[in-house]
């Protein structure tokens, strides 16, 4: 099902750029000279829909990593809980263990495993090793 709402989305999208690329193949020429704009030192020649899709990879490049570097707060503060929650955890499995020596009982709870981002003993879903 989600190869066909993937393919219902892609397939257009391609046809809409296929179209484009057709409707605007005619040669511009890109200067990176700005003080001779007559004769420009270094500047290209491509089809308009090659130079409008380049800027457009371009863009959302840029965005992704602005979006990226603005988050950076909010994965340490993640990381951050994770450490601090393994070692209640781990507090917590002590002092199950210190309670029940004290009663002079054996521990009836196993001590829980460390759990990270990917599940128990750092494996993913399908068990590989991370």
């Amino acid at each position: 099902m989600r190869k066909f709402f993937t393919a219902l989305v892609v397939i257009p999208i391609f046809i809409l750029l296929v179209v484009f690329a057709v409707a605007n193949r005619h040669l511009v020429t890109v200067s990176f000279d700005p003080f001779n704009s007559a004769d420009p030192s270094v500047a290209v020649t491509l089809p308009l829909f090659l130079v409008i899709v380049v800027v457009a990879i371009l863009g959302v490049a840029a965005g992704g990593m602005a979006t990226w570097f603005r988050q950076r707060h909010w994965r340490r503060a993640a990381r951050q809980h994770e450490a601090d929650a393994r070692r209640a955890r781990s507090e917590a499995a002590d002092l199950r263990a210190a309670a029940a020596a004290s009663r002079g009982q054996p521990e009836r709870l196993p001590a829980l495993a460390p759990r990270g981002i990917y599940g128990a003993a750092g494996r993913d879903k399908q068990g590989a090793t991370l």
